[in-house]
């Protein structure tokens, strides 16, 4: 394998390790629906602002999400399409399966 091929399956891995956390994973789901406040990400992801706020500075830093000023608020978005493509696909696969086949953590996510 090529040194350059292997530094991009390193960076592919780095992405989904990050991706590999529910939480992130549930806060690029909902940005994928559309653009939020850190406070509006933090109700629908069930979590408390400033671990959302944590975890939107390393999807940040990654360049899966990025941010605007609206007056006083911060509203974040999906920078990656690409990335939402992808957790689409893989949600759309498990939603696919037999409700008994899909393991019973994410059952919630495909109804």
């Amino acid at each position: 394998m090529a040194d350059s091929s292997a530094e991009v399956l390193a960076e592919v891995a780095a992405m989904f390790s990050l991706l590999g956390s529910p939480r992130r994973l549930h806060i690029v789901w909902a940005l994928a629906q559309g653009e939020s406040d850190v406070s509006g990400l933090a109700e629908r992801v069930g979590g408390a602002r400033p671990a959302v706020s944590q975890h939107l500075s390393k999807l940040k830093l990654a360049g899966l999400v990025r941010s605007r000023r609206e007056g006083r608020r911060v509203v974040y978005l999906i920078d990656d399409p690409d990335v939402v493509t992808v957790v689409r696909l893989l949600f759309a696969q498990l939603a696919a399966r037999p409700r008994q086949q899909q393991p019973a953590h994410l059952r919630h996510l495909c109804a």
